[in-house]
């Protein structure tokens, strides 16, 4: 099979989203130099859209094509990039090798054979056989080792803790998924009750809760994260298996929506669950209990929950989220290693989603444009003068900003669309950049406390009654006080409270969005609109803290069987990283429970 990436064709009217197979079959044909009959079958492996002003719109494709006389044509095409042998990029569980590497060698060899020669069912056959052959030897191999009596535990159910449960049971071991929130169901209650009604539930909200805090989000499904294993592939195909859109697994841009997240976490949740596994919710752990093995080091011996209950583990996953700061208090008071790292502090900022859809698409704009690209989006940065960076973060195209606190007496603001992303605004973060070396040096939960302090402040701008204090765009630049909205009306519930942000950040952050804004209206036509809304604050972009761990066992770096994991960790950014990290985790934690 041939990977043929760079085939660039013009958006037509002949498809809803991209062309039919007639045309990339024409283009295949040319850009081959072959006959047409000797493409044998082609699949669409990424798309993309390539909006730039210069020329007309196009779908760029990565096509995987299977050819009569593939030696041959390779041979022939030996010299262009885009011409190369499909990759190998399927999943293999890490016992593979370990377990059976010679008996599934053949096999792989059967299967690259018959797809050659057109026969994908039974290629299909043979590499789910050999996937099967791994999942058994595994399970073979934990049940022979008198040690799994210790079940592995993971503390958390968001992103990270569901692929780390998920890789774990998949792989025949059963994990114990500690959740100090709500089944996602309950829980999408509890947050609607706080959008409409004020009331916030500090362990069931936008970020605690099945399915962590992407859960209440666009669902955006890319990361530009280093993945030479294909991770996130695998991540992908098990959110199509649960449910999600199969488009996700080839459009550059996939996004899932927080409606479709939902069912697809308890699918998830339930195939855990058919393996094994044991999924716990409204089970906050309070304490890890830390003793000291036969080499003289720090090693993990159990949890205790805050019901009073203790599990015993010596392989503990702690996949907590980027908000779980009472767990990032008890971890740094047992002396597991913390360290404070960079994230962003600002606002969300709404524009009408129809001028930043003709900013982007310029003159190639249209309502049937519409219709096939979708909302436009856009990723903005600005260096400012005084030496902070300045960008957008988690744009929501057609979407709303969200009340996404989880403590009392504290705003915090998000950013989420629905799969269909047509809300009349589009928002995003427009943050500004916190370096620890030059914040606050000598303190690693200093970042954390300076995100309580500036959600208390916003939360008293607003009223002190969670209503987010809220600028319009023209008046926060010239540094007055709004006293009533224009064009844009917030999206944000349970409300706004007009005022002036100037004292809701530090004045550095202030003055380097202030600069930011006219810089970025430069590439985004409109983007200084006066009527368009800021609302604080936005504090949450990533985890405050890192829980330094081995690069290569992945365990904490003083502390033996606890496993760091994910956003919370500090070691990732978003629901596709988040998941690639839980894969990580999890492969490693077999190696140690099979002793490899």
């Amino acid at each position: 099979m041939l990977r043929i990436t760079e085939i660039k064709l013009p958006l037509t009217t002949s498809a809803e989203t991209g062309h039919t197979d007639a045309e990339i079959r024409a283009a295949l044909v040319k850009k081959l130099a072959i006959n047409a009959a000797d493409i044998i079958s082609f699949s669409i492996f990424k798309r993309g859209v390539d909006a730039r002003k210069s020329h007309a719109i196009l779908f760029v494709y990565s096509l995987d094509v299977v050819v009569n006389g593939e030696a041959k044509l390779l041979a022939k095409l030996a010299k262009d990039p885009h011409v190369k042998p499909t990759p190998d990029i399927d999943y293999q569980f890490v016992a593979t090798v370990n377990n059976i590497k010679k008996n599934s060698s053949k096999k792989g060899e059967n299967a690259v054979a018959q797809l050659r020669q057109g026969d994908h069912e039974q290629a299909s056959q043979v590499v789910h056989q050999v996937q099967q052959e791994v999942r058994e030897a595994v399970n073979v191999a934990s049940i022979s080792k008198p040690h799994l009596q210790q079940r592995p535990v993971i503390v958390g159910f968001g992103p990270a803790g569901i692929f780390a449960a998920l890789i774990l049971a998949q792989a025949g071991f059963k994990p114990i998924v500690l959740e100090r929130g709500k089944a996602v169901r309950e829980r999408t209650k509890d947050t609607f009750n706080f959008w409409r009604k004020s009331e916030l539930s500090p362990e069931s909200n936008v970020q605690f809760g099945e399915g962590g805090a992407g859960t209440f989000s666009d669902g955006k499904l890319w990361s530009q994260i280093k993945d030479p294993k294909h991770y996130g592939r695998k991540v992908l195909q098990e959110f199509v298996a649960a449910g999600a859109p199969p488009e996700i697994m080839y459009v550059s841009h996939p996004h899932i929506g927080t409606f479709r997240l939902v069912g697809m976490v308890e699918t998830m949740r339930k195939t855990i669950e058919s393996l094994g596994g044991e999924i716990r919710f409204e089970s906050r752990v309070d304490d890890i209990e830390i003793g000291v093995n036969s080499q003289n080091q720090n090693e993990v011996q159990s949890v205790v929950l805050a019901n009073g209950e203790h599990i015993v583990t010596n392989h503990l996953v702690l996949a907590v989220g980027h908000s779980a700061r009472d767990t990032f208090e008890m971890i740094h008071k047992k002396g597991i290693f913390v360290e404070a790292k960079p994230f962003s502090i600002g606002f969300r900022i709404e524009h009408p989603q129809s001028l930043i859809d003709k900013a982007r698409y310029g003159n190639s704009y249209s309502e049937d444009l519409l219709s096939k690209l979708g909302s436009a989006e856009y990723k903005l940065v600005h260096h400012a003068s005084n030496g902070r960076s300045v960008y957008s973060f988690c744009m929501s195209p057609g979407g709303t900003v969200v009340a996404a606190a989880s403590e009392e007496g504290r705003v915090v603001t998000n950013g989420m669309s629905q799969y269909s992303r047509n809300e009349r605004n589009a928002n995003a973060g427009i943050v500004v950049g916190i370096t620890p070396e030059v914040d606050y040096p000598d303190n690693p939960l200093a970042g954390m406390q300076l995100q309580r302090d500036l959600e208390a402040k916003a939360y008293a701008l607003g009223g002190s009654n969670y209503a987010a204090p809220a600028q319009l765009i023209g008046d926060f630049l010239a540094n007055k006080p709004s006293t009533q909205f224009g064009e844009v009306l917030p999206s944000y519930t349970p409300g706004v409270h007009l005022t002036n942000l100037d004292s809701a950040l530090p004045e550095f952050a202030i003055s380097a969005i202030r600069e930011a804004i006219p810089q970025f209206a430069k590439l985004v036509r409109g983007y200084d609109l006066a009527d368009g809304l800021l609302t604080g604050v936005e504090t949450r972009t990533s985890s405050p803290i890192r829980i330094k761990r081995d690069d290569d066992t992945l365990q904490s770096i003083n502390t033996k069987g606890l496993y760091p994991c994910g956003e919370g960790a500090g070691y990732a950014g978003g629901i596709l990283s988040a998941g690639v990290d839980g894969i990580r985790v999890a492969e490693m934690v077999i190696l140690s429970l099979l002793k490899v």
